[in-house]
């Protein structure tokens, strides 16, 4: 597939356009009409269209490609009969998911049987660090127990200390402009909660955090999604999906993203903001992932670029989970005064605050941060390559694009089979997610696994065995199946 071509509107799409996508996926030949409905399904399926995009009269998108009308005709029954359009009498052709397509859930083992789970892209501890900064914290334990120990805000001492961090990578923040919260999940929930309402559109990457996508869902928002393909984000296409749908609010994860692990540029960065700016929307940034650059320094925070007083508009979401231990539930929220007050109100309506003992601990490990991502980011490093390299050996048709930092591999098995992929791999002790699970459309990325590199090497070689072994044993019945070396055509 030609990189990086995608669709620019949400609702319609223009006869040419789809012409340059199609035959972007058929190496630029003219397509009969099973190879036409082919680089529609591959499209869909890849997020580069969205779900319920008008498809082009027949007699336009003929001409656009130089071919002749009936076989237009004949590609769009097929899709139509395979479920992937539908007609509508006098509204044209639109793109759907057939019922097979949209992913079953996997269902979680119990803790204990053998399972290797990666599902969750996190690391563990470093563990001298985390003793040390409990060991440090435990004296003004003694000092907080006489109070309630209610901090709505966060503990002053660690807002302090998170705001200092901001400034120290060149974005100047006041205390008062952080919320202290359980954990980058419950930032990411509560900003949505407070700034969205059911209905308003939001603009969202495609693929993204599923987490994220799961809030959005649960709130009755309207997803726009932006492709990031592996060339990364293309900015003047979220620039015009901003004017096109005026979206309330945008949620993006600029710096490794998850689950792609693209960086965006600063040039990119500046266009979003200009963009937002003049579409009055409110730009989310999950930067939970920042500190994970293995080939490449964490960039400055993306409000930084706003100028003086130019991110108003720009919310800023972290958490220690990364960097530290996702067992350490701290995260926050970095915005304006008004709104950290607006967003402590809501806090307080589910969480009165959270724990005291995690917070002490967290302001300790921010002060030894650079020691920390010493010892995590080589660790990191050698598991991603050594991933690779396994993955490579094992499934040598796979393809994927080396990322820069983050936590995970984004592997494109060639063919649509990810779920079963998943309930396969399941069954012989391995629990790992298909790329279904971070689509803003439920049911594309079928071809799509995310792969996290964050168990230590011998885990990811068990890992990879059982995945082989799960594919040689039959996906049951999922049709055409991912690259082993004998399924190689």
């Amino acid at each position: 597939m030609a990189g990086g071509a995608v669709v620019r509107s949400m609702d319609s799409l223009g006869s040419r356009r789809l012409a340059e996508l199609v035959t972007g996926t058929t190496a630029g030949r003219t397509p009969g009409y099973r190879a036409l409905a082919q680089g529609v399904r591959t499209l869909l399926l890849d997020g580069r269209i969205p779900l319920r995009t008008r498809l082009p009269a027949e007699r336009e998108f003929a001409a656009a490609l130089g071919v002749s009308r009936a076989t237009v005709t004949a590609a769009y029954d097929l899709l139509r009969e395979s479920g992937y359009a539908h007609s509508r009498r006098g509204s044209g052709t639109w793109t759907e998911l057939p019922d097979g397509a949209r992913p079953t859930s996997v269902a979680t083992p119990a803790a204990g049987d053998g399972v290797i789970d990666l599902a969750i892209a996190a690391p563990g501890a470093v563990a001298e660090e985390l003793t040390s900064a409990y060991a440090e914290a435990a004296p003004d334990v003694a000092r907080h127990a006489a109070t309630p120990g209610y901090h709505p805000y966060g503990l002053p001492e660690l807002r302090a200390a998170i705001a200092e961090r901001y400034t120290r990578r060149g974005l100047p923040t006041l205390p008062d402009q952080i919320l202290v919260t359980t954990g980058a999940q419950q930032a990411i929930s509560l900003t949505l909660t407070l700034l969205g309402r059911p209905g308003d559109r939001i603009a969202v990457e495609n693929p993204s955090y599923a987490n994220a996508l799961s809030v959005i869902r649960r709130l009755g928002l309207r997803t726009a999604p932006v492709p990031v393909t592996e060339d990364g984000w293309d900015a003047e296409l979220f620039g015009a999906t901003l004017r096109q749908s005026a979206p309330r609010l945008a949620y993006l994860i600029p710096d490794f993203q998850n689950p792609t692990g693209r960086l965006m540029p600063a040039g990119q960065r500046q266009q979003l903001i200009a963009a937002a700016r003049a579409t009055g929307t409110w730009l989310v940034v999950d930067e939970t992932v920042a500190d994970i650059g293995l080939d490449t320094p964490t960039p400055p925070p993306f409000a930084s670029l706003a100028g003086a007083g130019g991110g108003e508009q720009i919310v800023t979401v972290g958490s220690l989970s990364k960097g530290h231990w996702s067992g350490l539930r701290v995260g926050w929220v970095r915005a304006g005064t008004r709104l950290i007050t607006e967003l402590t109100a809501l806090r307080v309506t589910a969480d009165m605050s959270g724990s005291v003992l995690d917070q002490l601990v967290a302001g300790r490990l921010i002060g030894r941060e650079a020691e920390v991502l010493r010892h995590r980011l080589p660790v990191l490093r050698a598991q991603r390559d050594h991933l690779a390299d396994a993955l490579a050996r094992e499934f040598p048709s796979w393809r994927w694009a080396l990322p820069p930092g983050g936590m995970s591999l984004w592997i494109d098995l060639g063919r649509p089979v990810a779920s079963a992929l998943s309930r396969a791999a399941l069954r012989h002790g391995v629990r790992i997610e298909g790329g279904s699970r971070f689509g803003a459309d439920p049911g594309t990325f079928e071809h799509r696994l995310r792969f996290p590199y964050t168990q230590p090497v011998d885990v990811l070689d068990e890992a990879a065995r059982r995945i082989a072994a799960a594919v040689d044993g039959g996906l049951g019945g999922a049709g055409d199946e991912p690259g082993r070396p004998h399924w190689v055509a």
